[in-house]
């Protein structure tokens, strides 16, 4: 198959920063909180039902080394072909996944089945490709990492080794320290758990009774909690110099009632049909796909009210897994991947730009880049993690991470994104997606020379029936879509950003958050 027909993670960092990310709040201003976080079956098994099913095998998903992260510094010339490579190596997980969830029986009778079956193959097959990637670095005078072959080996992970479905101290994360964005030898430093209890989905032995979902790959009980029993864990924001950018900015860009998708990602994955594995929303640019260009983005036209936003703003999409399916039921990226259900569309969709409690902001560039939360936790871990879900009346309260709130009575879903609000002054994009912009600290600084920019936030609300579990089952769950294996969980959602503007609305932007004028 041809390289622009492989499919591609997202890449993650490689280290936890300490982040202050702003929420932004429906009905007027923001609250802030202080959020760790350096920012996403069976053959005999339909994909249909309500329920989610058990799972006899121990195994739950497959467990690979995130090539992306490691590769901080991959010349301009070579990054196309490795970007082709690293969609390989994401192709490769997805079969071994696949043939992992539809193999029970040969796993229940051969203790050796997976091993010798799916890890090992996999392993042979993603050295190849690291051996290509190495080659393509090496060709255009790149170093690439001298232990690049240590991340050809995948492991099998157990339902309850998985960071999804764990209470971290409330969906916090605590550890990690910022240091500019940049990276050490590729190493993760912090983002360790607080607490890690489960709520919901009891263990049997190592094995989790449900592995979820009516595609069998997730959600599971252990993934939902009831909002009203969590204790707050919101922190108050950091305090506001006299120099503070106390403005905001709105754009009103809608929706995506007119059902803007695709299964690309033209950030991670340029010119690689399905490259993100499941399907996104857009808002705002109309014309974003995996062979978009600069110029393509200028030509795109927009949902913005105000027509100088040309920015995409995407996200992967929510369903509900009542038994029911979408138009995406048998397409790579939706139901051939696991991602089943009802495409469920916002009610609201609140975009909002906000500044520094410690300073002016500088105008985004154009075509800045930024991605935030991590597609991948469930087995690369939370050090990257970005999500924040909780539901309306409790916002200001509760923000959890590892699980999805189930609300009370009248009460709707929400996902919150903050961005990365500190740029490297220089690049609008890196070789890992990641080290052209990093989070403020604690106190709303940025560190090591990176300039305040406008923050992103943003706020979806979904209409959604209260999922029910009993007896370690979850009737009428709700997920984000993400990559088959990992499994559906909370914390793999995240958001990605491209700054198109016209008319001088950057610097406006800039302007309006700096003089402390709200905006829209």
């Amino acid at each position: 198959m041809g390289r622009n027909t492989r499919k591609r993670r997202t890449p993650l960092a490689t280290k936890a920063i300490a982040a202050s990310a702003a929420l932004a709040l429906g009905g007027g201003g923001l609250i802030w909180a202080n959020f760790y976080a350096s920012a996403h079956e069976s053959g005999n098994q339909s994909w249909g039902g309500n329920r989610t099913k058990a799972a006899t095998a121990q195994v739950s998903t497959i467990s690979c080394p995130d090539v992306g992260q490691r590769l901080t510094n991959v010349p301009n010339q070579a990054r196309g072909e490795v970007a082709g490579e690293l969609s390989n190596l994401d192709r490769q997980i997805t079969d071994a996944y696949q043939r992992l969830a539809t193999t029970r029986d040969a796993q229940a009778q051969d203790a050796s089945f997976v091993q010798n079956s799916i890890l090992q193959p996999l392993k042979d097959r993603r050295k190849a490709i690291l051996d290509r990637i190495r080659l393509e670095i090496t060709r255009v005078g790149g170093t690439a990492p001298g232990d690049l072959d240590t991340l050809a080996n995948c492991t099998a992970q157990n339902a309850d080794q998985t960071t999804g479905g764990q209470q971290q101290n409330g969906g916090q994360q605590q550890g990690g320290q910022q240091q500019g964005g940049q990276q050490n030898g590729g190493q993760q430093q912090g983002g360790q758990q607080q607490g890690g209890q489960q709520q919901g989905g009891q263990q049997n032995g190592g094995q989790q009774q449900n592995n979820g979902g009516q595609a069998g790959n997730g959600p599971a009980a252990a993934d939902f909690v009831d909002i009203t029993k969590v204790q707050a864990n919101v922190q108050a924001k950091p305090r506001k110099s006299r120099n503070a950018s106390t403005g905001t900015f709105t754009t009103r860009c809608g929706v995506n009632a007119n059902k803007n998708h695709n299964t690309d990602n033209v950030i991670v994955a340029p010119g690689v049909t399905n490259g993100a594995h499941h399907l996104h929303d857009y808002v705002g640019n109309q014309k974003v796909n995996a062979f978009s260009s600069n110029n393509t983005f200028l030509q795109g036209g927009t949902s913005c009210q105000n027509k100088n936003d040309l920015s995409s703003y995407y996200w992967p999409v929510v369903r509900v897994q009542d038994g029911s399916q979408d138009f995406d039921q048998n397409a790579d990226g939706g139901g051939k991947e696991g991602n089943v259900g009802k495409i469920l569309v916002p009610a609201q969709a609140q975009i909002k730009y906000v500044g520094s409690p410690t300073g002016k902001v500088v105008a985004m560039p154009q075509f800045l880049r930024i991605i935030t939360g991590d597609a991948k936790t469930t087995t690369n871990g939370l050090a990257n993690a970005n999500a924040h879900w909780s539901c309306t009346g409790f916002e200001n309260k509760v923000q959890l991470t590892t699980q999805y709130p189930i609300c009370p009575q009248g009460s709707k879903v929400v996902r919150t994104f903050a961005f990365q609000s500190c740029w490297d002054g220089q690049n609008v994009d890196s070789a890992n997606h990641r080290t052209h912009v990093a989070f403020a600290d604690a106190n709303g600084n940025c560190q090591n020379g990176f300039k305040a920019i406008p923050q992103l936030t943003m706020r979806l609300v979904y209409n959604i029936t209260p999922p029910t579990v009993q007896n370690g089952q979850v009737k009428n769950a709700y997920a984000v879509d993400g990559f088959p294996e990992q499994l559906h969980k909370p914390a793999t959602d995240h958001d990605d950003f491209i700054s198109v503007t016209t008319g001088g609305l950057a610097n406006k932007i800039a302007n309006c958050v700096n003089r402390g004028q709200n905006c829209a």
